[in-house]
């Protein structure tokens, strides 16, 4: 559906890279381990299936979350909301760095996400 795409929502906090300093490296890092951690979590999901058979057209919007908080608050509406995602707590850290959502149609996520900027 073109209109209505599978696609897969990325949340990293931005404040990794403007208030830590971590290279944007290991913040990348971070989004590809809460990605592929959803994506094994959810593997056996019709979503995920859908979003997994066209390879060269997988859909990702990769967003910004102020901080560590803001991230949080957004998992604990997720989970109340019944939507299946994966808060990656970095270690040895032990802090929540990114969230990813497996899989959804778009139209039934997106405004979940309407406070969040892409990140830049």
């Amino acid at each position: 559906m073109a209109s209505n795409p599978v696609v897969q929502y990325v949340i990293v906090r931005g404040d990794l890279i403007t208030k830590l300093s971590w290279p944007l490296g290991a913040v990348i890092a971070q989004a590809c381990h809460a990605s592929t951690s959803v994506i094994h979590l959810f593997y056996k999901d019709n979503m995920t299936q859908e979003y997994l058979r066209d390879l060269d057209r997988m859909h990702k919007i990769v967003l910004e979350a102020k901080d560590e908080d803001s991230l949080n608050k957004l998992s604990e509406v997720l989970k109340a909301e019944n939507i299946d995602h994966k808060l990656w707590i970095e270690q040895p850290e032990n802090f929540p760095t990114c969230l990813a959502v497996k899989p959804y149609r778009k139209n039934d996520v997106q405004k979940f996400f309407k406070q969040f900027k892409l990140l830049k």
